[in-house]
């Protein structure tokens, strides 16, 4: 009986010892990379027990506006002081009469530190060229004067560059699940997202030293600066954002409440993104807990009247603007009296200038029995339907968007709205199921100012390695597909020149800025109430200047009362802000 038990007991013990072997096992040797569910790094949760370090560049790429300047991180020259310092006796004389502040200051930072610190609070000083020389020819270990990039505090164009985060099961899904540390960091949405396979660090920069179980150093006092191979990364990305430009966009949108909306500026001529605002703010702290994610400007919207131009374009190609003939635009577009606006029987011109909804609802009832298609052929033409960033091949990758949050447009939904003669009037006029992007409206007005050419829309220009030599860049294409010819792209000129120039058109508003305006106004219904009210979008788009284009610029205010958020001010004041930077410059 005696030895039966000690039998058990022993087999008891072996499996029990197995056990431990094989965890030993998977803890030391085969699951080091990725330890439990949770995909644990042992190795680098082993070394982070034994050191201490200063991240000086986490290893991102930046990105840069169309000057060179940083967006998102910034290099600040700082001095790093290590704790270890408080049991040396070290030079701090030295070290403040370089920097000229007193020696207590230095030496209460390192007796109050725990880890490497950059000096200075609330923010680290900022060291000049000859002061980080003068620090660093004196070899004092645990002083080291150095570039390290920090986020900047104002960022801008928050929802166009996107955002970055630690997101494993992302991470694993796009590069395998050994390529990277968990903590790296990949891009969320935006140009982050779009770019982050040339973005994503190789590694971060760091100054390091080893430690004790009591945080004393190993090894003596020697730190190391610890960086990735590869010295041409992090890369960066030169956008073709003007900064100042964008500052000021901002500040004006803010400065006229928009909540919900937004702006885009295009240079006509390279079809580049200026300036590009969305509303609500970005919350960094909660990114996806509201609608501050999403850019507005690359969202479907109601566009109201705005989609008249495409309408007019197709009633000048199909001949049926004679000079003669005439629209009663104080009805209804059903033939029924307007009770908003009686603006008495005008030509197609005058129609136009005051945004008669009836004229465009007649027009597009007769286009729709020549071709049930016309509505979204123009649309098309005018790039409203498509996807209007750049997209292209880039190194392997086909098909790669700059704008990869993007949205399409669309007129009908399926063939029974088509071809409803109803659907087709809401239609003509941007109701119904009619939607586009506050990008792609911007585009077409660009389209239009070039005389029907008709191009993708850069947000990057360049990508460059870290010694400026450059990695790849984005070539201005073209969009496929039909288009205007010039003939109806100089007719709808001086239609949306009529609309700012005619004593009653709906952009009056505009004649004494100092660039001479063309464009177009559009109060959408939305079909959603609060509080009894009905709540609309309202747009403005337009070129300027008129005689010689250079600006493409689309404001848009979404969701507010008929009585309520006009954008007109807004739009105004930023064409007056975009003359005076350029009478500066």
């Amino acid at each position: 009986m005696k030895e039966k038990r000690l039998i058990g007991l022993i087999i008891i013990c072996f499996f029990g010892i197995t056990l431990l072997v094989g965890r030993l096992a998977q803890i030391q040797l085969i699951s080091t990379g990725s330890f439990s569910k949770h995909g644990v790094n042992l190795l680098e949760a082993s070394v982070n027990q034994r050191v201490q370090e200063m991240v000086i560049d986490n290893g991102r790429g930046n990105f840069l506006d169309r000057l060179g300047e940083p967006l998102v991180y910034k290099k600040i020259p700082v001095l790093i002081l290590f704790p270890f310092l408080k049991d040396l006796d070290w030079p701090v004389e030295k070290i403040a009469n370089i920097i000229d502040v007193s020696e207590q200051q230095l030496n209460d930072a390192v007796q109050q530190s725990k880890m490497p610190f950059a000096f200075g609070q609330p923010r680290p000083l900022v060291l000049s060229a000859e002061e980080m020389t003068a620090i660093n020819q004196l070899k004092i270990p645990g002083v080291f004067a150095v570039e390290r990039k920090y986020p900047l505090t104002n960022t801008h164009a928050d929802q166009l560059i996107g955002i970055t985060g630690e997101n494993p099961r992302i991470l694993a899904e796009r590069y395998g699940k050994d390529e990277y540390s968990q903590r790296t960091l990949i891009g969320l949405s935006g140009l982050e997202k779009s770019f982050d396979e040339l973005l994503i660090g190789e590694g971060k920069s760091r100054l390091v030293f080893h430690v004790d179980g009591i945080g004393s150093p190993l090894f003596g006092i020697d730190v190391k600066l610890s960086e990735p191979a590869n010295p041409f990364y992090p890369i960066n990305v030169k956008t073709t954002v003007d900064k100042t430009l964008q500052e000021i966009a901002e500040e004006l949108v803010d400065k006229h409440r928009i909540k919900d909306g937004g702006l885009v500026l295009l240079d006509i001529k390279s079809n580049d993104i200026l300036a590009m605002v969305s509303r609500p703010h970005l919350n960094r702290n909660d990114p996806f807990g509201g609608s501050g994610i999403d850019n507005k400007m690359l969202k479907q919207q109601i566009p109201g009247s705005i989609f008249k131009t495409v309408t007019a374009a197709a009633a000048i190609d199909y001949e049926l603007l004679s000079e003669s003939r005439r629209f009663n635009c104080s009805e209804t577009i059903n033939g029924e009296p307007d009770m908003n606006y009686q603006h008495g029987v005008l030509n197609f011109t005058e129609s136009f200038a005051r945004s008669c909804n009836r004229t465009f609802a007649d027009l597009a009832k007769e286009l729709q029995a020549i071709d049930k298609e016309i509505l979204e052929k123009y649309a098309h033409k005018l790039s409203l339907t498509e996807k209007v960033g750049w997209t292209g091949t880039v190194f392997h990758t086909e098909g790669f968007q700059q704008l990869a949050d993007e949205e399409a447009g669309r007129v009908f939904v399926d063939d029974v709205t088509r071809m409803d003669q109803n659907y087709v009037a809401l239609s003509a006029i941007g109701q119904h199921e009619v939607r586009v992007t506050p990008l792609a409206v911007a585009n077409m007005m660009a389209t239009i100012a070039r005389g029907g050419d008709k191009r993708m829309v850069r947000a990057v220009d360049t990508v460059l390695y870290q010694n400026g030599t450059k990695v790849t860049s984005f070539k201005p294409k073209q969009l496929e597909g039909g288009r205007i010819s010039p003939y109806t792209a100089q007719k709808l000129q001086n239609l949306l020149r009529q609309v700012v120039i005619h004593e009653e058109g709906t952009g009056r508003w505009f004649q004494d800025l100092p660039y001479s305006i063309a464009g177009k106004s559009g109060t959408a219904e939305t079909g959603i109430h609060e509080e009894g009210r009905q709540k609309h979008n309202k747009w403005f788009a337009g070129y300027f200047p008129f005689e010689n284009p250079k600006y493409a610029l689309v404001v848009v205010n979404l969701g507010v009362p008929i009585d309520e958020g006009g954008v007109n001010p807004l739009f105004a004041e930023m064409v007056t802000a975009i003359y005076k930077n350029e009478i500066e410059d």
